[in-house]
């Protein structure tokens, strides 16, 4: 029968239209701007969070409500514009150790949740986000470079037996410094290091007893360092914020020794700081034993006792290939599963082979970076970013037989496991960061302009239903309706993917709804003309949507083809306008093609009709001739 779907095909339209609404209802419901609250190594309880709303309550910021989810603390606040005064206030109410970062804080409600239905993540240039300008400490880059030549150092002088006095190390003034007893022995170590070292200079001098041998970086060597520094820096970062699961941020060098980081629509922001500045090393090292050498081992905290562990590193983190977290199947606590290269393989398995029965520290150290907040007496509240560094033991177990190339890091508690294993995938940080500036930005653009470009876009839209009401009649509000359909449907796909609305994007969806009303119009217009052919009411409407589908699919996979090579070869706007664009040509397809001819079938299939409001004026039936024979 002409014009009549199968119930199986109406219900999987209506199916489709159903969830396109569940998803894409997220969306209507805008996030609260919000403050959030974490702490350096511990959690956040009532008390900190008391604190902070009647430090807010002091300064006269209104909040709307307070939530403690997972050991983080978050307020809602009345006004977007009192994020920044709020972040100051809360920060200089409570101690250095915590961190508070401006947020915005969703909207969704549970029953949605339930379906995981979020909203759409949008741009910088739409919603604004976290922008940080970040500074490398380049005197640490070249003293952690110089920190690894000592361990080679060490390992040379000991293989040729040239005697030196512990401990050989790196000096306040980015020099190594190595003592020797006699002048004889220090030169043939020049020799030697010399040729293993080509690109440091090194000097000589005497401090009674000790025949001292620095060594300093050349200025040459010395700006590749710190080039290497800041690129290592820049690849590890994208890295981090590519697991952070930020759409489209920017990460960039400016200058000699800064990076800038935009994060739009952040919404995790004091993990997205911790994550993006720690500087995580990995190290193992020997439990010392009772008769070590004074000056070979330091004291470090477990369990509630010292633990003093030998300088001397087995593994560091740099030969660590792959790290995965997981759970411990028999206690389940979260665990690190570590795969080592081959030279750290080799280290480790030498290490271990010959110290069966001692024990072995796995120490990680953490540079972080944490706000401190204070008054000036004037009144006005000031931030400053101030470093500092967590040492700890992970675990000390003991060593019962060689190990090789993989093994497992377990006491780790919350989310240690993960952070520890993203921080050791996305690969080491070659220098601290610090925070120079770190601020919520809004539109690029102006929110007025935006204000207009959408105001714009409703005025066409309007313009565009009303002319197809008056136009097309029902067959134009059965397009209206099937072009509501549509945008529900590219916004709900958007919002499942995860892709990122930005102003290029919008401009991309007005381009799609004038392609799907085109593709309605040239069916109607198919219609019209059957119908001036003479064709049945029936006959029209199945000719009308059957030709016109090739023309359609012509245009729509030339211009489909157009946006997936736009969106490979394109960066940033140009990959935000190809997005929703490609979205909206295959939603546009299924409303104006599918949809449409549902809804007309719903109306005219399988029965009798005359007529069509279609806008178009039906043909009359041609007059009959009369029969003669009537009297005169």
């Amino acid at each position: 029968m002409l014009n009549k779907y199968p119930l199986w095909k109406n219900i999987l339209v209506a199916f489709i239209v159903v969830v396109s609404v569940v998803y894409a209802a997220p969306n209507f419901y805008p996030p609260d701007p919000a403050i959030q609250i974490s702490h350096d190594s511990g959690l956040v309880d009532q008390s900190a969070l008391d604190t902070a709303t009647t430090a807010l309550l002091s300064d006269g910021i209104a909040f709307t409500a307070t939530e403690l989810d997972g050991g983080t603390g978050l307020i809602r606040l009345e006004q977007q514009n009192d994020q920044a005064r709020a972040q100051a206030v809360v920060q200089l109410a409570l101690p250095n150790e915590y961190i508070v970062a401006q947020n915005m804080a969703a909207n969704t409600p549970e029953w949605l949740q339930a379906f995981a239905a979020s909203p759409m993540s949008y741009g910088l240039d739409l919603s604004g986000g976290v922008h940080f300008l970040m500074e490398v400490d380049m005197e640490q880059a070249v003293g952690n470079q110089l920190n690894d030549s000592v361990a080679v150092m060490r390992g040379l002088l000991r293989e040729e037996r040239l005697r030196y006095r512990p401990p050989v190390e790196v000096d306040e003034q980015n020099r190594i410094v190595i003592r020797f007893t006699d002048e004889e022995t220090r030169s043939a170590a020049d020799d030697l290091i010399e040729d293993e070292f080509p690109d440091l200079v090194s000097r000589t001098a005497q401090d009674g007893d000790d025949y001292i041998l620095y060594y300093m970086p050349t200025e040459a060597s010395m700006l590749l360092l710190q080039d290497y520094a800041l690129q290592q820096n820049l690849s590890t970062l994208r890295t981090r914020v590519d697991a952070l699961g930020v759409k489209e941020p920017k990460v960039q060098r400016m200058g000699q020794d800064r990076i800038v980081v935009e994060l739009p629509g952040i919404q995790d922001t004091a993990r997205a700081k911790d994550i993006i500045s720690t500087v995580a090393t990995l190290r193992f090292h020997l439990v010392a034993e009772a008769d070590a050498p004074i000056g070979t081992t330091t004291d470090y905290e477990y369990e509630g006792t010292l633990l003093p562990l030998e300088n001397d590193v087995i593994v560091g983190g740099d030969s660590v290939t792959q790290a995965q977290a997981s759970f411990d199947p028999q206690t389940t606590l979260p665990q690190v599963n570590i795969t080592l290269d081959a030279t750290g393989a080799r280290q480790m398995n030498e290490a271990t082979r010959g110290n069966i029965g001692r024990r072995m520290a796995i120490l990680l150290s953490e540079t972080k970076v944490r706000t401190v907040t204070e008054m000036l007496p004037d009144g006005e509240i000031v931030s400053s970013s101030e470093p500092f560094e967590e040492v700890r033991v992970i675990s000390a177990p003991v060593i019962q037989a060689a190990l090789g190339r993989q093994f497992r890091i377990t006491g780790l508690v919350g989310n240690e496991a993960n952070d520890l294993a993203l921080l050791i995938r996305s690969g080491a940080l070659a220098a601290p960061m610090y925070f120079l500036e770190e601020s919520t930005i809004g539109p690029s653009l102006g929110q007025e302009n935006i204000d207009r470009g959408v105001l714009s876009v409703q005025i066409g839209l309007a313009l565009v239903l009303v002319f197809m009401l008056v136009y097309y009649r029902l067959f134009g509000l059965i397009a209206n309706i099937a072009l509501a359909v549509n945008l529900l449907l590219l916004v709900a796909v958007m919002s499942i993917i995860g892709a990122t609305l930005t102003l290029p994007g919008i401009a991309g969806i007005v381009l799609t709804v004038g392609m799907a009303v085109d593709a309605n119009v040239l069916i109607f217009a198919r219609i019209r003309e059957e119908l001036r052919n003479g064709s049945s009411v029936q006959k029209a409407i199945d000719s009308g949507y059957g030709r016109a589908f090739v023309t359609i699919l012509d245009a729509n996979v030339t211009t489909l083809l157009v946006a997936v090579i736009l969106y490979s070869i394109g960066t940033g706007p140009v990959k935000g306008f190809a997005v929703t664009l490609s979205i909206g040509i295959l939603t546009s397809m299924f409303t104006a093609i599918v949809f449409t001819r549902a809804m007309v079938n719903l109306i005219y299939g399988g029965r009798k009709v005359n007529r069509l409001s279609i806008g178009i004026k039906m043909p009359q039936a041609k007059a009959q001739p009369e029969q003669a024979g009537a009297a005169s």
